[in-house]
Parts: structure tokens; C-alpha cells; sequence
């Protein structure tokens, strides 16, 4: 385990930072995306040489995809690209569901030199989300002036008041494996969970469930599950790195983390392809995730098989078609639109006014 230690205002030398009000509207808060740079901090990284930023506010939702078709059984139009209608743009013809809606974020910008340790380039990270144990509605909230002291208790001056120790309520490492990977019974559990226990839910990686419902709701799209278990591919994916883009030094076991090559050349803003290593640009998901990375259609392409060898006739899978079928090209029908995104921090755009936080 590491060790946890503040940052400090490069500036002031302060340990707290201030974030911006959400964006009322313009009659509020005439010029937002100016007033929300004033947010943007330089910090102090202990035992780094170099300065980093953070932002804490509103930004427009960075993702894309089309929600309801994704959790209503994989319920799309066109699942893959051959299916789509002459004149329709292939990736881009369902609506986006986070369309229109803001988000609080956090983000955090950090030197390459000051995420590695030793001569391994690789890094892994994930987050979690903690609540309180309990919670107590307080039915005669107090304003901070009327407090009144009995004893040696205050009154709670808002409209709750939380206790009890931090419990963690959920994880988020690379992206969707809660909602496509992980199987119903154990998503709870898992959000609970730290990486170091991740072999407990390896069957789920090497057996997974969501190439085989794909299958079943498009078998007359030519779509074929892969026949090859354990899936080798996907342990690399989720659990281990890919060998040769970001898999790091020593595994020492299966750990579900968004891992990044911090050795790998950085793709130019204007030059990224949102299918990420899928599209030869190695600098993209699954090597770290930029907000360009459309993960909704690489997820499906790597589950239903795109990373495996091609057909060679084994017993293991038996079915030439299973080949092609890795090939096709699986989408929601949902792409991200670059102009929706900054090049520069915080590199999540302007919130929209008046929207509300999804």
C-alpha cells in the first residue's frame, strides 16, 4: 500500500481549493468558461519536480452512448456497421443518451515523470466511491446562526446528517466492466471490492456472458460468439495488460485497472482515432482512455472477438464463420463529435446552462 498526502496550492501554499458554482445561465454568470478558469489551480505534487493542475466543477458529460439500447438487452438498431442503410453515417445514427446533460468532475493533471516509479513505464488506476454508514433525515433543520448547544451536543445544522465509518459502494477501473462484464449476482460485491481480489471474479473475464446474448439477440446479422475459452484475450485486456502496449513489467496476478504505457507517444489531438489500439493509434483505449475513445464500441469489438487470432482450423473453435464475425464491426451507433471536447485543461468542455447533473 502507498501512502496518501495532500497537494498544496502551487500559489498560496493552501491545502484547499475552491470550485465554481454550477452555471445558472448566462444572466448569472455572463461569461462561464472564464469565470470557471479562475478554478484552474497549479499544484504541488510531494515528491515531485514538476507542477501539475486540478479543477473540481461542472463540465458537459464527456461520455457517449446509446444508454437505453445498451442496458435493454443490448437492444440496438444496426449492431454492426454492414447493417446500416445506405446514406446513414456507419457509427453515428442513434442519438446520444448524455447528450444535453453536465457532470461534476474532477480532473487532475499530473507529469508523466511523476506517475512511475522505477524503470516500468506502466501505471494502473482505478477509483472508488464511499458513503456513510447511515443516514438521519432531520426533521427540524437548523440554519448555522440558530444552532442551539444541549450539553455538550449540537444540533445538526442541515437537512441530514450522516455517520458511521466510509463504506465503499463502488469501483470504476476500465470503463463498463461493472455493467457488461461482471453478472448480476456478484456486481454488488464487486463494487466492494479492491483489484487485489479481482481473481474471484476471473470466470467472468474468461467466460463471459455478453458475447453469447450478442449472438443470440443478432445470429441473423451473421454474429457468432467465439467458441475459444478461456479467453486469453480478455484476461489481457482487463486483467493483466496487453502485451506490448501496456502490460507492465511483472503481473504478479489478475487486477482489473485502466492501465496506461506512459512510454507510448502521445497522439496528436487532431490526429487520435476514437478506436483507440484498434485503429493502430496505441495511444488510446485501452492504453489509458482519452475522452475522444469511443469504449462503448471498442468494449464490444474486443468481447465479441476482434483481438483473437483468425480462424486456423483447431478444435478449439471449430467454425470458420466465427472469424468472421470478429471482423464486424460492432457499435452502438453512437460517436463522440471532437468540437464537444477542449484541447486544453480540463479538456471537458463548458457545461451547458441550466442543464442538470447526470
Amino acid at each position: 500500500m502507498g501512502t496518501a498526502t495532500a497537494i498544496m496550492n502551487a500559489g498560496t501554499g493552501a491545502a484547499t481549493f475552491s470550485k465554481p458554482l454550477d452555471n445558472i445561465g448566462n444572466k448569472s454568470i455572463a461569461n462561464y468558461a472564464a469565470y470557471a478558469g479562475g478554478f484552474v489551480y497549479p499544484i504541488a505534487i510531494p515528491g515531485c519536480s514538476g507542477q501539475g493542475k486540478v479543477f473540481v466543477g461542472q463540465r458537459q458529460d464527456p461520455f457517449f452512448l446509446d444508454l437505453g439500447g445498451t442496458f435493454d438487452l443490448v437492444n440496438y438498431h444496426y449492431p454492426v456497421e454492414e447493417l446500416v442503410p445506405a446514406g446513414m453515417s456507419t457509427r453515428n445514427f442513434a442519438a446520444n443518451s448524455l447528450a444535453g446533460f453536465n457532470v461534476t468532475s474532477l480532473a487532475l493533471e499530473v507529469p508523466a515523470s511523476c506517475l512511475t516509479n522505477g524503470g516500468d513505464p506502466v501505471i494502473g488506476a482505478y477509483t472508488t466511491a464511499s458513503l456513510r454508514q447511515a443516514s438521519v433525515l432531520n426533521p427540524v433543520p437548523q440554519s448555522a446562526k440558530s444552532v442551539a448547544s444541549v450539553g455538550a451536543v449540537t444540533a445538526p445544522t442541515g437537512p441530514e446528517l450522516a455517520g458511521g465509518s466510509w463504506t465503499q459502494v463502488s469501483r470504476l477501473g476500465m470503463p463498463l466492466v461493472n455493467e457488461l462484464v461482471i453478472g448480476l449476482p456478484d456486481k454488488d460485491r464487486w463494487n466492494t471490492t479492491t483489484p487485489v481480489q479481482d481473481a474471484e471474479f476471473a470466470d467472468y473475464v474468461t467466460n463471459p456472458s455478453l458475447p453469447v446474448l450478442v449472438q443470440t439477440l443478432f445470429a441473423g446479422a451473421g454474429v457468432l460468439a467465439p467458441k475459444v475459452y478461456p479467453r486469453t484475450d480478455l484476461e489481457a485486456v482487463f486483467l493483466t495488460g496487453i502485451s506490448g502496449v501496456n502490460q507492465p513489467a511483472k503481473v504478479l496476478a489478475p487486477a482489473e485497472e485502466l492501465r496506461l504505457n506512459t512510454a507510448t507517444a502521445v497522439t496528436p489531438y487532431a490526429s487520435q482515432k476514437d478506436l483507440g489500439v484498434l485503429a493502430s493509434d496505441l495511444s488510446g483505449f485501452p492504453n489509458g482512455r482519452r475522452p475522444i475513445d469511443d469504449v462503448v464500441d471498442i468494449t464490444l469489438r474486443v468481447a465479441m472477438g476482434v483481438l483473437l487470432k483468425p480462424y486456423d482450423g483447431s478444435a478449439m473453435d471449430p467454425d470458420p464463420a466465427s472469424d468472421a464475425s470478429r471482423q464486424l464491426g460492432y457499435t452502438d451507433g453512437v460517436q463522440a463529435n471532437p468540437a464537444n471536447f477542449l484541447t486544453v485543461f480540463p479538456y471537458l468542455n463548458t457545461p451547458l446552462a441550466g442543464s442538470p447533473n447526470f
